[in-house]
């Protein structure tokens, strides 16, 4: 079909990939006032999936018109189920009935026996079989594959019409369920209608033209009656027994229970109960999920039909898988009940392990639903055998609705702390920042501080290196010749850097390096500064030191002056 019309995926084909079925509805001129909501609804109908969606303002009938043309089944032959509200009639308007934006439901038709396809498609498939013992007045729901016989489900010593070799797949009875009446009759001998008093027991089905009729003795244990005592019933344990390790005994558990009602469950969750209320309860906030304790028993009535309808179908499933961590433990056997009540009491305390003990056999299985709070854990629901895939499904979303506003609180809790504590993260961020760059700042003042330290002492120890190199050659000078003696003298006048002149008179025959140490001996060495002549300009310190001042040309007298070296 075109992208909006309706779409069927077969069960191997994820939901997910169908094209949601459109049908736009004209609503009435009050219900256009309001702002209408577009429903989604996955459809269940013999392992086929179908969506459809359409605006609020439509009534039941729509869904099934919709669902007539896809499926090809009358709507006069259709029962929509799986309403939160119950059942509803086709006139209901669904904006009526509050629902979520996504819902799932679930088509029967009991008056339409499946096709041959569809008999070998649901040989591998379980069927629910309801018989109802009118002189007991007790009902009695048992739990037999697609594949047995009528002779295998019946005790094997009567004649049984149809034939007993036809297997229930290929029957025509009703699936998943099937319901059944015990009576007596007559004698062997008698058709299905002859209901007088007899020894035998007659076996009635509810839809027309099956008959089943039993012939063990009325006074047999009911037990017997219906199968359920025979060896070929005979069952392994869903849980060893005393199993050391949880992880194990729950391996055990997944196996056996796939076994018995195939591979459409509900993920159990291997390891201990700690660890399974370690991952549902103490992540963070958005991750969090209900903890679902599946209780099994195998001495309960309920147990085959609670697993076999309610814990493999689809809607359950999908949803305990989406919201739920889903451990389980079996107290058939007793020391495996007294170690899930210790853990119980570990764990929840000891009011959840006493509500345990409170419930009888025939009351099993049990599913408790946990909620992880911040001081303690609460036991929101305990849903025991006898409800319906409709009561279970409004149960699972009223803890839901309870658990998400819990968990909205927690969200909001949760995203205050991160942003005080981010806050805070990036205040002592900033303070460790100022306090590194403090740090660094002193550390760096403290190494001016040592360099400049460090050098003082390098210029004071030079400085006094000068100063004794000035003495010595101080000390070294000849002494200054008077202006009247024999010998010629040479006056020199010498201008410093400063400006300053410095006059001394020297005898004419006196080296050159005798006027360099005078110069050295006033804090001017030769090496840091030039003794040059004004005109013509000349550099004295380039001479030979050897040179008398006469041979320099620098007699009987000359001015000079000293400039420091580049």
């Amino acid at each position: 079909t075109g992208p909006y019309g309706p779409h069927t995926s077969s069960s191997s084909s994820p939901p997910s990939s169908s094209i949601p079925a459109f049908c736009p509805v004209q609503p009435s001129r009050h219900i256009l006032e309001r702002q209408s909501r577009m429903l989604s609804f996955r459809v269940e109908y013999r392992q086929r999936s179908t969506e459809v969606v359409l605006e609020d303002a439509s009534t039941v009938g729509d869904i099934k018109s919709i669902l007539e043309t896809e499926l090809q089944v009358p709507v006069s032959k259709m029962q929509l189920k799986g309403w939160k509200s119950g059942d509803v009639s086709d006139s209901t308007i669904l904006r009526s009935l509050h629902l979520p934006k996504n819902n799932s439901l679930y088509v029967l038709t009991p008056d339409i026996a499946p096709s041959a396809s569809t008999s070998q498609r649901l040989s591998n498939q379980n069927y629910l079989l309801v018989i109802s013992h009118r002189e007991a007045q007790r009902d009695y729901s048992l739990n037999f594959p697609a594949s047995k016989t009528i002779q295998e489900v019946r005790q094997p010593h009567t004649c049984l019409s149809p034939s007993t070799s036809m297997t229930l797949a290929s029957s025509g009875i009703s699936y998943p369920c099937h319901h059944l009446t015990v009576c007596r009759r007559s004698s062997p001998a008698l058709t299905v209608d002859q209901t007088d008093e007899c020894t035998d027991v007659h076996m009635v089905s509810d839809s027309e033209g099956d008959d089943f009729e039993d012939a063990p003795e009325f006074g047999v244990d009911e037990s017997e009656v219906f199968g359920m005592g025979s060896a070929s019933c005979q069952k392994s344990p869903m849980m060893p027994e005393n199993s050391e390790n949880e992880g194990d005994a729950l391996l055990h558990f997944t196996a056996e229970f796939s076994r018995r009602y195939g591979d459409c469950h509900p993920v159990f969750y291997i390891g201990s109960l700690e660890a399974a209320s370690q991952e549902a309860f103490y992540g963070k906030a958005r991750d969090r999920k209900l903890l679902a304790i599946y209780l099994h028993n195998d001495e309960s009535v309920l147990g085959n039909v609670f697993c076999s309808q309610m814990m493999c179908a689809d809607s359950i499933v999908s949803y305990l898988s989406q919201n739920f961590i889903t451990w389980a433990w079996d107290v058939t056997k007793e020391a495996n009940k007294a170690r899930l009540l210790t853990m119980c009491t570990r764990h929840f305390g000891s009011v959840v392990a006493q509500t345990i003990r409170t419930y009888k056999t025939d009351q099993f299985p049990l599913l408790l639903i946990v909620m992880g709070k911040r001081t303690s854990n609460e036991v929101l629901n305990v849903i025991q055998g006898n409800t319906t895939v409709d009561e279970l499904m409004r149960r699972l979303m009223g803890a839901m609705e309870i658990f998400t506003a819990q968990q909205q609180e927690d969200i909001k809790d949760e995203d205050e702390r991160e942003a005080r504590e981010m806050v805070k993260r990036e205040q002592d961020e900033a303070y460790r920042l100022s306090l590194e760059a403090d740090r660094k700042k002193r550390e760096a003042q403290e190494r001016e501080e040592a360099e400049q330290v460090h050098q003082e002492r390098i210029r004071k120890e030079q400085e006094e290196e000068r100063e004794a190199i000035r003495l010595s050659l101080e000390q070294a000078l000849p002494p200054e010749p008077k202006e009247e003696g024999g010998e010629p003298v040479s006056k020199l006048r010498i201008r410093t850097p400063s400006g300053e002149f410095l006059e001394r008179r020297f005898l004419g025959s006196c080296k050159l390096q005798v006027l360099f140490d005078f110069i050295a001996s006033k804090g001017y060495p030769s090496d840091e500064f030039k003794l040059l002549t004004t005109f013509p300009r000349r550099n004295i310190t380039q001479i030979d030191p050897a040179w008398s001042l006469v041979e320099a040309k620098l007699f009987p007298q000359e001015t000079l002056f000293l400039e420091a070296k580049e």
